[in-house]
């Protein structure tokens, strides 16, 4: 019942949002503290299902580690910011897309390279690895490129970040080395949990920008579509392009590809109180990049790499190396 529930994210989130937008009032109590707390929540769930050794993982694979960090942390920040300007948005629009682009990659990321056969593995490493050093990639990103749409307190970002992001998933780790008993007690529920949160947040921030919303959803569409397509396709390419494999290369684009829509929408709420529109993006990327990653997913898995192929065959028929 639960993994039912939560296989229908993109619904929920796109059904909170009608009720925001159609019924503000109903949601418009879902700010501040509340929104703050609910993504720490999600964040503490994401703690829960790591060790302390998952953390010594990430030094068994540099290479591909520090290109799946530095793609994700190059690509993304600079597209958003060329479609900001492209599609000519307005200043607070297009801070939120910036501040989307320059966020991690959320755990969704995850849930995406399991559907589309990827490694796993790997994809979680490389979400392990962006996450806690976001609070210094993020402020530093929106600094250097939404800067001239608004003024951007770098520290502040940085701080509400290590606050909102980097503790709790620090926290669930400790609780799972310490009560390891009671954390899988409560785990199994966490994805449930996360859903919730996180459709509320988007229901709310759609509710305090209603006419905004409606007046610019076609641009929004349109921005959140451009953004999450170029990270997926350069990711992959940029990997080839580095004599990547196949299967790694489809990992990297798809933690470039896609983004912590709900840590960007309350880093906005929170930084920038005077321009609540900033946030607004940060709903359209979370639907907008479950559709395309699934997209993706679903014409990746139905086209196995040579790599993947290799390993249903007998060793002495395997090829050496995957270039497909």
């Amino acid at each position: 019942m639960i993994k039912r529930f939560t296989s229908l994210y993109p619904l929920w989130i796109v059904a909170l949002s009608l009720v925001g937008l159609l019924k503000p009032e109903a949601l418009t109590w879902f700010a501040g503290p509340w929104v703050v707390w609910a993504l720490s929540v999600v964040m503490l769930g994401m703690g829960f299902t790591l060790t302390f050794d998952d953390f010594q993982k990430l030094f068994r694979t540099p290479g591909s580690l520090a290109l799946g960090f530095l793609a994700h942390y190059t690509i993304m920040p600079l597209t958003g910011w060329a479609i900001a300007h492209l599609l000519d948005l307005d200043r607070g629009f297009a801070l939120g897309l910036i501040l989307v682009a320059s966020c991690p990659s959320g755990t969704a990321s995850n849930v995406i390279a399991f559907l589309a056969r990827a490694n796993v593995a790997r994809a979680v490493m490389v979400t392990l690895t962006s996450t806690p050093l976001a609070f210094v990639m993020t402020p530093l990103w929106c600094q250097t490129l939404a800067g001239q749409f608004v003024p951007v307190d770098g520290w502040a970002l940085s701080l509400t970040t290590l606050q909102v992001v980097v503790l709790p998933v620090l926290a669930g780790v400790f609780c799972n080395w310490k009560f390891p008993r009671a954390v899988a007690r409560v785990s199994p529920y966490g994805p449930l949990v996360s859903v919730v949160a996180l459709t509320f947040i988007a229901g709310s921030i759609v509710a305090q920008s209603a006419a905004s919303v409606v007046a610019n959803a076609g641009k929004l569409f349109l921005a959140a579509v451009l953004l999450h397509a170029i990270g997926f396709a350069l990711g992959y390419v940029v990997s080839r392009l580095l004599r990547q494999s196949a299967l790694t290369s489809r990992t990297i684009a798809i933690e470039v590809g896609m983004q912590n829509g709900g840590m960007a929408a309350v880093l906005a709420k929170k930084n920038f109180p005077l321009k609540p529109t900033a946030a607004v993006p940060a709903v359209f990327s979370s639907v907008v990049q479950t559709l395309v990653g699934s997209l993706v997913a679903a014409y990746w898995r139905a086209r196995p790499t040579t790599e993947q192929t290799a390993a249903h065959l007998p060793a002495m028929h395997a090829p050496k190396e995957s270039r497909a």
